[in-house]
């Protein structure tokens, strides 16, 4: 498709681009009859102005990237509504990119931005352990950035959260009190910081107890998939080791296990109890529906837009962390063990 600009006018009028850019712009020296020529003939020829070079002249693009790690469940999509409805009130689009959990196309993807000067960058990471050079360079040549969930542990910048430790600790006392104490955690991957805080949570709640840790047959390690889930599952039942609950990192992982675990003829919750993090609506499509600790999604896609908002307005502004209540949703996948 072919984009007709104001050389395009200019040439078919035989007159200079800069008269064709001041008649457009409406300049009070252009005479009428020159205006209407150029305004007649762009409408002839289908030239549309660019938003993007016309904000360009102000020294901005009306425009915000959004890099998330998946797009499979609703976790990213409700935080983009959240972003969305604070910047569409402003007059700002989105440009949504994913990086499908890989760091090196997170890179690109933040190159990518940069290379469409988007006014700002809210992002989901990969890994708090890679890419830190690039969102420092971003951020020292003036690119307003603000993290979501995943945060790049151990940099001032800001960012939108939930207490990952806590509501880990108060979901696993939960098991404990409703009568389950072999408790396994499938764990996600180590360069993600919330799995490291969740693994945290999980931990000292078992201490508080006095139920005893064992690494090797109490932590299962996999990704972030429901089919990784499915495997870690496998893995617990190919190891005999004993268990009547787990909680899992993420709701694909508990679906993606308790799926695989009834298949093998195991009883969810009478003799296993599941129970995950980052509960989205697909909680509550599966049988039986899942106990889960469930971020404020939305909220979080808001306040995330208002920082950025404060960032692209103020550089020097301070770098706000803000931390929301997740509220834990317990359903059919945990009830209490009945002891005869």
């Amino acid at each position: 498709m072919k984009y007709i600009t104001i050389k395009d006018i200019a040439r078919h009028l035989s007159i200079s681009v800069s008269t064709v850019s001041r008649a457009l712009g409406d300049d009070k020296n252009i005479r009428k009859e020159t205006k209407e020529k150029v305004i007649e003939a762009a409408k002839r020829l289908g030239y549309r102005p660019n938003p993007v070079a016309i904000n360009l002249k102000y020294g901005h693009t009306n425009t915000v990237g959004v890099i998330v790690p998946e797009m499979v469940t609703p976790f990213a999509s409700r935080v983009i509504n959240g972003i969305q409805e604070v910047l569409h009130t402003k007059n700002i689009k989105v440009i949504i990119a994913e990086s499908g959990g890989d760091p090196e196309k997170e890179k690109e993807n933040l190159q990518l931005m940069e290379g469409f000067m988007v006014d700002g960058i809210i992002i989901c990471l990969c890994s708090y352990k890679r890419n830190k050079e690039e969102y420092a360079r971003l951020q020292q040549a003036g690119m307003p950035m603000v993290f979501y969930d995943r945060i790049p542990y151990g940099l001032e910048v800001p960012q939108v959260i939930v207490d990952d430790y806590m509501k880990s600790f108060f979901l696993v006392e939960s098991l404990i009190r409703s009568g389950r104490k072999q408790i396994v955690h499938i764990q996600g991957p180590d360069d993600i910081y919330n799995s490291i805080e969740r693994v945290r949570g999980y931990k000292d709640a078992l201490a508080k107890f006095g139920i005893p840790f064992d690494k090797n047959n109490m932590l299962i390690k996999t990704g972030m998939t429901f089919e990784e889930g499915k495997k870690a599952a496998d893995i617990l039942v190919e190891r005999n080791i004993p268990f009547n609950a787990i909680f899992a990192f993420t709701e694909t992982l508990a679906i993606g296990a308790m799926n695989r675990l009834r298949e093998l003829g195991k009883k969810i919750p009478e003799e296993i109890a599941v129970a995950s993090f980052s509960g989205t609506e697909l909680s509550n499509i599966v049988y039986p529906k899942l106990t889960t600790v469930e971020p404020p999604l939305y909220q979080m896609g808001k306040k995330a837009a208002e920082l950025i908002l404060e960032k692209i307005k103020d550089p020097a502004s301070p770098n706000h962390s803000i931390v929301l209540d997740a509220e834990i949703k317990m359903r059919a996948s945990t009830p209490r063990l009945e002891v005869y």
